[in-house]
């Protein structure tokens, strides 16, 4: 288990405001199930392709066609609540929301309002300082996502591209439990490596498949306690929604600019209206969309043509068996396994690719070097870049062998800095290159011996100086190292250096 404290929000001065404001900051966050086809069809979800060449009869809402659920979405749902520790519902159902828009031929859209496939779950947000924060998760429903309509390709009219029509999309809602910008954007990251860890969406903001909805309100300090207390949520103010938010930059900078928006209201004695607005990051400020429906304006019911939908406990349980190893539970063991730092550890669990790309690399091996190879040598080389660890030119195999090379030896750091980067442009075996290219450190004392000798010898005011204050050892070592071209052992050379100044 990691050892951390739960923090307790700090209460958070807006500048400008007339009394201190606490924020209170909910998040309905729509994740694209990884799935190869849609909710209700086999149309492909490839994204990229041709506008409106994924799209079935089903999902251009053709007369008499009938929406068939994709078992593998549900198992994506279930799999995805599993790993928030939530709730599984055996019986749930799909409802219709009804409301028109062009990219929605159906003109309602089918979801879970009644009866969520997942219930209550949990994510724990990471503060730094060892600190944490519990975000309590309320649900997980299933939907089907709308289309795109595109605005910039004429002035005279709008497109629309049905391909996401009818994608699956798992809407997880949180309480309104997140209490800054900072912690929404820490929130959202650790949501989305969960996620790509269980395989159940790919986390792609630029693309669409996970944006937010941010629910944002104020109160005064000690409310939000009496709201936790209650449950009564008059103790706290009228929320706003900031819809479709997919940056977690302009994520902070939204919540930022709707709370001073929302202070300043209230401190000039105007009240907050419950709405949906949008976020302008050039301007930097919100601006409202519409009025924030509730339920009964989109006249939800239960849909027609599908039954209610009953799961077995035993296909639940067959599928948690099957969970991998999770972020929190990986670093705990990269903790106690390799003895990493936190900051290592998290580092390399960030995302899946890394943290197996360390693993089989530090198999067998000094944990600690790996790491320290693998996050400031590989990592700094693949962001200068611009490639991802899948696409390293260095293997974990050839990784390892420069750290072997080091463990051993037969090479020094700074040798190994040379090698590495000869692995990375031009591939190979780092021993084989070692040995082709003589870059094996110098480990016989009578050659280094000799080297320092002959600086010592042509250094008589510099070996005075080193004598009377000892730090100035350094230069005899730096210039060993030069005249040896940077093969002798430091270590071999530090202890001569020594021995000769103060014999």
């Amino acid at each position: 288990m990691l050892d951390l404290t739960y923090d307790t929000p700090k209460v958070r001065t807006i500048a400008g405001a007339k009394h201190d404001w606490e924020l209170v900051i909910g998040m309905e966050v729509h994740a694209q199930v990884l799935s190869n086809a849609k909710l209700f069809s086999s149309a492909s979800t490839k994204f990229g392709a041709e506008p409106n060449s994924n799209v079935s009869f089903v999902d251009a809402a053709m007369p008499g066609m009938l929406p068939t659920l994709n078992e593998f979405c549900v198992e994506q749902a279930v799999r995805t609540g599993l790993g928030l520790k939530a709730q599984i519902n055996l019986e749930s159902a799909f409802d219709r929301k009804n409301y028109f828009y062009p990219d929605l031929p159906q003109g309602y859209q089918i979801s879970q309002l009644y009866h969520p496939i997942v219930g209550e779950g949990e994510v724990l947000v990471e503060m730094g300082d060892n600190t944490a924060r519990l975000v309590r998760v309320e649900r997980i429903h299933l939907e089907q996502d709308a289309g795109k309509s595109i605005h910039d390709m004429d002035p005279n009219m709008s497109f629309v591209d049905l391909n996401r029509t009818g994608v699956a999309l798992m809407e997880i809602v949180s309480k309104p439990d997140i209490r800054g910008p900072e912690e929404a954007a820490a929130y959202l990251t650790k949501l989305r490596q969960i996620l790509r860890y269980l395989g159940t969406c790919n986390g792609d903001m630029q693309s669409g498949a996970m944006r937010a909805d941010v629910n944002v309100s104020i109160c005064l300090p000690g409310q939000y306690e009496k709201y936790q207390a209650t449950q009564d949520f008059s103790h706290l103010g009228t929320r706003c929604e900031i819809k479709n938010m997919n940056s977690m930059r302009f994520i902070q900078q939204a919540i930022d600019v709707e709370a001073k928006r929302q202070i300043a209201i209230v401190e000039g004695g105007g009240e907050v209206v419950q709405e949906t607005r949008l976020f302008d990051p050039d301007k930097m400020e919100t601006r409202s969309m519409r009025s924030k429906e509730e339920a009964h304006d989109y006249r939800y019911f239960p849909d027609p043509d599908l039954l209610p939908l009953v799961i077995e406990q035993a296909w639940v349980d067959d599928i948690n068996a099957t969970l991998p190893e999770l972020p929190d539970a990986k670093k705990a063991r990269f903790i106690n396994d390799f003895g990493l730092s936190d900051y290592d550890a998290s580092v390399l669990t960030a995302d899946l690719d890394s943290s197996s790309y360390f693993e089989e690399t530090a198999q067998g091996r000094d944990g600690k070097m790996v790491a320290n190879w693998v996050i400031n040598e590989l990592f700094g080389r693949l962001k200068k870049d611009e490639k991802t660890i899948n696409e390293s030119p260095v293997t974990p195999a050839q990784l390892g062998g420069v750290v072997d090379l080091i463990a051993s030896n037969a090479i020094s750091g700074k040798i190994a800095k040379d090698l590495f980067e000869i692995v990375y442009t031009e591939g190979g075996d780092p021993a084989v290159i070692v040995e082709e290219r003589g870059m094996k450190q110098v480990t016989d004392t009578t050659a280094i011996e000799a080297a320092v000798d002959k600086i010592i010898a042509a250094n008589p005011d510099q070996v005075a100086k080193a004598r009377e204050n000892p730090k100035l050892a350094g230069w005899f070592v730096g210039q060993t190292m030069k005249a040896t071209g940077g093969k002798a052992n430091p270590k071999v050379v530090n202890e001569i250096v020594a021995k000769k100044l103060n014999d």
